[in-house]
């Protein structure tokens, strides 16, 4: 089965659906542009598509609504996770107005982003918390 995403003006991903392989052969290849065509054929000819690998074999990962397409790079990209962070349009990941005050992966997890404040805050752990009351 193939799936293709649907797009709206802006690129980004309004459902994914679920195409049967026949509609996508040509002279017994598979053609990601007779996909498109059926899609259209099923959703309106003014519809927008790109197709989207289940196990993320191609375009970076399996599309989901509210996530984008860029045609440029030819691949799907995250949702905004906060309105201050911006777009690398390099990496076409978001990153935050504040580095993350830590690079140890293994700290990483104990920050999160205060979008009201603008920066990174510690969390406490559930044993720092009990440590803290013994």
């Amino acid at each position: 089965m193939a799936h293709f995403a649907r797009l709206d003006e802006n690129n980004m991903v309004i459902d994914v659906i679920v195409v049967n392989n026949n509609e996508l052969l040509v002279n017994g290849v598979e053609s990601e542009q007779k996909g498109i065509d059926f899609c259209r054929s099923v959703y309106g000819s003014n519809t927008n598509w790109a197709q989207t690998s289940y196990n993320s074999s191609f375009r970076g990962f399996y599309a989901y609504p509210g996530c984008f397409f860029s045609k440029e790079k030819n691949t799907f990209y995250g949702m905004r996770p906060y309105p201050s962070w911006n777009l690398n349009p390099d990496t076409l990941y978001w990153t935050p107005p504040v580095p993350h005050p830590s690079s140890k992966v293994e700290e990483r997890d104990h920050y999160f982003w205060n979008e009201e404040k603008g920066n990174w805050e510690k969390h406490k752990l559930i044993h720092e918390v009990n440590s803290e009351t013994e």
